[in-house]
């Protein structure tokens, strides 16, 4: 009887796992199976784009895994029941169960309320690629009236300041703001943040520092120091969340829902689940927690490759190198910040910014669409046969 591996999820982490996966192993002893809602990539990193009108690529998963033999199974996650080994889930045809010996949990992340009243009434985000649709509609609506609009975007993490400054250069006609819990780029470095301040400026983005949100209705907002801002679509991008399905699982979290794995991103209460991306909490070389962002989701997913080819085949298990090195992130179309990050994960006084650092933001994206879209190219074309019985003893090694 094969070996079933089941991936749940094919954003940049799953895709990339299940391909490396069929690239490696016999498919005469292994079964690849993707478990993802949608039949179409989504590339998460460029919502705010779509958002602000601009097209991207999504390319459809039938075509990313046609000749590697992974199979495609288009169906909702509801529930995974780790002692009887199944996932169950939920599709136009009703649903059902689908069977594993091995499973890789990469069901990712989405946005997060933060319990603030009207959030999930009255605004908008870019976590998925329904949610930015609707927020550029609700901007051609705006824009179509002639009249201009207030945008207001709430959050100044990645996320905010990527899609309050696409916005403001894509549609000039509509003002936006962008609303900062501490100081505009706390997280950057002096020169970072003087940067960002002049883009802001340039871009004509109002920036509300230090305030919080404390209600969303449908043309406002409320805040703590009793502030009401008026608002034709408010963007929140104020947090991210995990799904719940593990926690209900019954796996070992955190508080925040993550997988709690060891170095191989194994989880440490059920040895045959794996995490990647957004979903596992793991540190990293430097001892801090990873961050969810897209480098991770690459760190994550080649530790879990190495650990079940080694693990079913009965071979050392390379220890890949978990890193955070540096933020790039994009303020329009002409402009951008690279920030590098030191052993502390606290920003170097150094960063890259202009055009040169959008061009390094672009090669990340476009770089990230093409490896998930060619996931198995350029890795060993042998592949492994599955040990009789898979050596659970093996230590990792480093590499």
């Amino acid at each position: 009887m094969k070996h079933r591996i089941v991936v749940l999820g094919a954003g940049y982490a799953g895709a990339y796992v299940a391909g490396n996966l069929a690239r490696r192993l016999s498919p005469a002893d292994t079964e690849i199976t993707v478990v993802n809602a949608v039949p179409d990539f989504v590339q998460r990193m460029r919502l705010n784009q779509l958002a602000a009108g601009r097209e991207i690529a999504a390319p459809r998963l039938a075509d990313v895994f046609a000749g590697t033999g992974v199979r495609l199974r288009l169906a909702r996650v509801t529930a995974v029941d780790p002692e009887r080994r199944v996932v169950v889930v939920a599709d136009a045809g009703g649903g059902g169960e689908v069977g594993y010996d091995t499973l890789v949990y990469a069901l990712g992340s989405r946005g997060a309320d933060q319990s603030v009243p009207g959030v999930a009434e009255h605004a908008f985000d870019v976590a998925a690629r329904p949610s930015a649709l609707r927020l550029r509609e609700r901007l051609d609506g705006l824009d179509g009236r002639g009249e201009g609009g207030k945008v207001l975007v709430v959050g100044d993490g990645l996320t905010g300041i990527e899609t309050a400054t696409e916005i403001a250069e894509a549609r000039p006609g509509l003002s936006v703001a962008l609303l900062a819990r501490g100081e505009l780029g706390a997280r950057l470095s002096a020169g970072a943040r003087g940067h960002l301040r002049r883009a802001c400026d340039r871009l004509g983005i109002t920036v509300a520092e230090h305030t919080t949100v404390e209600a969303v209705e449908a043309a406002r907002v409320r805040c703590a120091d009793g502030a009401v801002l008026a608002s034709d679509a408010t963007v929140w991008t104020a947090g991210f969340a995990v799904s719940p399905i593990a926690a209900a699982a019954g796996l070992e979290v955190t508080g925040n829902g993550q997988i709690v794995v060891d170095r191989t991103m194994r989880s440490v209460s059920h040895p045959d689940v794996y995490a990647v991306g957004d979903s596992v909490h793991t540190l990293g070389d430097n001892g801090c927690r990873l961050p969810m962002n897209c480098g991770s989701a690459g760190y994550t997913g080649r530790q879990t490759i190495e650990a079940i080819v080694g693990r079913l085949t009965g071979r050392e298990i390379a220890n890949v190198k978990l890193v955070y090195r540096y933020n790039a992130i994009s303020l329009g179309r002409r402009d951008g910040i690279v920030q590098l990050i030191d052993g502390a994960a606290q920003a170097k006084p150094k960063y890259i910014g202009g055009r040169k650092a959008l061009r390094i933001k672009a090669g990340i994206q476009n770089g990230a669409l093409w490896a998930t879209s060619h996931p198995s190219f350029g890795l060993p074309k042998r592949k492994r046969r599955v040990a009789a019985a898979p050596n659970e003893s093996v230590r990792t090694t480093v590499a």
